[in-house]
């Protein structure tokens, strides 16, 4: 086995009221002035309005950049770097969920390293450590407040770029789960459908280890027994409270074991339509896998195990289709869309998309590598 490296944030504070010890953490590192970096939703209704109180009371005034687009871009990060500078902030504070976090990491990266965020694209393409960066997340999915991804939207090519870099691991991760109670049905199963590609992709991974191998089993199980009430019920406390969890798991899996083909794919659709990241993801990951059985059968067995299917008298082959299976009815229950067609992808762009996905760093460790035609049937399966 070659040498595995563990990333994850020094300090990671999740469960209810793990917002309140985050603002008084904030104060303890001596922090004057926050970015607080989020998108126009949360704004409006008022958690924003409730973070800057409770910066207040430990002295730490704030700016607001809320004009983060759910697929980040280019310019959001420019705009929130310019208001970064001019209020000369000294930490950069993200609040909701991969979209804000995201463009946080982009403008936390530059503030310190200068250039464009284009010029990080790739992976540990940058010098020095970000502005240090605290992530509030109030969804339970993306696990991007924990991780060194970081996925920007290049407005002028129509892709997401991939920018893994350890200097984008935020200083601290936050998962209160009342700030999850108010997510709409339809996004608390996109983001938990997220989570549980992570876990499925870090664990078919070429560069999965027994650390890994752990966090995602462990989040595969809590996602099949939490999603459906979660969904089913937004203010089922405990219900959300796993999903925070099993995120958190997830996250830890995939920033060390990185993800496969689902997140190529999907990127490039989110980059090429503007589609949502999580519905992408819950999309393919049927389609992706039964490609990957060829090779991950057994694997794919192990998930369906921990997903409480009876495998023990199945063969790999068979364990393999009762995962694939499962995740379809789980996609289904939460009302996912079944295809490619219902999002208004066009067949004919599946030749480009499959060129940008065969380029996209998150397929590096998908555990078979395919040719540009396998990946455009893969698309055309998923249609």
């Amino acid at each position: 086995m070659a040498t595995s490296t563990f990333f994850i944030p020094s300090v990671n504070v999740i469960g209810s009221g793990a917002l309140n010890d985050a603002a008084a953490t904030i104060a303890q590192h001596g922090f004057h002035h926050a970015l607080i970096v989020t998108d126009k939703v949360l704004f409006d209704i008022g958690v924003v309005k409730q973070v800057q109180e409770l910066l207040a009371k430990s002295d730490v005034q704030s700016s607001v950049y809320h004009g983060t687009n759910p697929n980040p871009t280019t310019r959001n990060v420019r705009e929130g770097l310019a208001i970064l500078k001019q209020d000369d902030c000294d930490c950069v504070i993200s609040l909701g969920g991969g979209s804000p976090h995201d463009c946080a990491k982009g403008i936390a990266l530059l503030a310190t390293n200068g250039g464009k965020i284009e010029d990080y694209e790739g992976l540990d393409r940058s010098a020095k450590p970000q502005l240090p960066l605290i992530s509030i997340n109030t969804t339970a999915g993306t696990a991007s407040e924990m991780t060194r991804f970081c996925i920007i939207t290049d407005e002028e090519r129509h892709i997401k770029m991939a920018i893994v870099d350890k200097n984008v691991t935020p200083l601290m991760s936050v998962n209160d789960p009342h700030l999850m109670v108010g997510m709409p049905k339809g996004l608390t199963a996109a983001t938990g459908m997220d989570a549980l590609t992570h876990a499925i992709e870090a664990y078919v991974s070429t560069a999965a280890n027994p650390i890994t191998d752990a966090c995602a089993l462990k989040a595969v199980t809590m996602i099949a027994d939490s999603l459906r009430r979660a969904v089913n019920d937004g203010s089922d406390m405990q219900a959300r409270e796993n999903m925070a969890y099993a995120q958190f798991l997830a996250g830890m899996a995939f920033n060390n074991a990185s993800l496969g083909y689902v997140h190529a794919m999907a990127h490039q659709l989110g980059g090429f339509y503007n589609l949502p990241h999580g519905i992408c993801n819950a999309v393919l990951l049927p389609f992706v896998q039964e490609f990957n059985a060829s090779v991950a059968s057994p694997r794919l067995k192990e998930i369906a195990s921990a997903m409480h299917i009876d495998t023990h008298n199945m063969t790999d082959e068979q364990g393999a289709k009762a995962c694939i299976d499962a995740i379809r009815q789980l996609a289904h229950d939460v009302n996912i869309p079944a295809g490619l067609r219902e999002l208004n992808v066009k067949p004919e762009d599946f030749a480009i998309l499959a060129t940008n996905a065969l380029n996209d760093a998150c397929g590096l460790t998908n555990p078979i590598q395919g040719t540009h035609q396998d990946v455009v049937n893969i698309f055309k399966a998923a249609f």
